[in-house]
């Protein structure tokens, strides 16, 4: 699953490439906006994550970013998969998968067998009322 150093693997065919997608220039949908893809890529260096952030909303543009560049939506992936794919950004996967569930960007059960990305992100963009679903009626 995973590519080469410094590469993201690519999950399907119709994604951008796993470098551009790394360092934030492929374009980042959803809640992190585009202002968040300028400060997503500043987060990387030849396609690694230099540092997870210490801030919280920095931190939540980040995880965004990753939850959208990394996983697809209804995959389910083994502990196993999720790693490898965090490990071709940062060599901490283990905090970076723990950051991905506790902001509710990758679901897990009980039993920790699978991970899957959430329907929509827990974290909110500035403006969005974090109550209501994207898409949902207020």
């Amino acid at each position: 699953m995973a590519g080469p150093v410094g590469r993201l693997p690519v999950m399907s065919d119709n994604r951008t490439s796993g470098s551009q997608k790394a360092a934030g220039t492929a374009g980042v949908t959803g809640t992190a906006g585009v202002a968040g893809t300028a400060g997503v890529a500043a987060l990387f260096s030849r396609g690694r994550l230099t540092a997870i952030p210490r801030k919280t909303a920095r931190r939540e543009q980040l995880l965004v970013h990753l939850a959208e560049t990394l996983f697809e939506r209804d995959r389910a992936y083994s502990e196993r998969e999720v790693n490898e794919a965090l490990l071709t950004v940062h060599e901490d996967c283990s905090a970076l998968r723990r950051h991905l569930v506790v902001a509710g960007l990758l679901d897990r059960p009980k039993d920790g067998s699978s991970y899957r990305r959430a329907r929509w992100p827990a974290v909110s963009s500035p403006g969005q009322d974090p109550d209501v679903r994207p898409g949902a009626r207020a």
